[in-house]
């Protein structure tokens, strides 16, 4: 793909993402955030499958490395969104 091709999806993405995050209400925002770590499931799926097919040492690191990563997305997420539900159950 050309880079300018590359470069307008980047830059519609970052557009859109900005404006679905600015007109989100903040009793929205849980839910919006626990949808996005589901899809960062996928990018674990994904960076395991590009570690699989990688053929010389720098693509295994390189899938390596983004599993890696994704993985703290993930689980950082979840504690976040775990976190913010229970300010939302009653106090005994």
């Amino acid at each position: 793909m050309d880079a300018i091709y590359l470069t307008f999806i980047f830059a519609l993405s970052v557009f859109l993402g900005f404006e679905l995050i600015a007109k989100v209400p903040a009793t929205l925002h849980t839910p919006l955030m626990s949808g996005s770590n589901a899809i960062s499931g996928i990018t674990v799926v994904g960076a395991i499958v590009a570690a699989n097919h990688g053929s010389d040492s720098t693509a295994i690191w390189l899938g390596t490395f983004a599993v890696f990563l994704a993985t703290i997305n993930v689980v950082g997420g979840y504690m976040v969104t775990d976190r913010m539900l229970g300010m939302f159950k009653k106090k005994q």
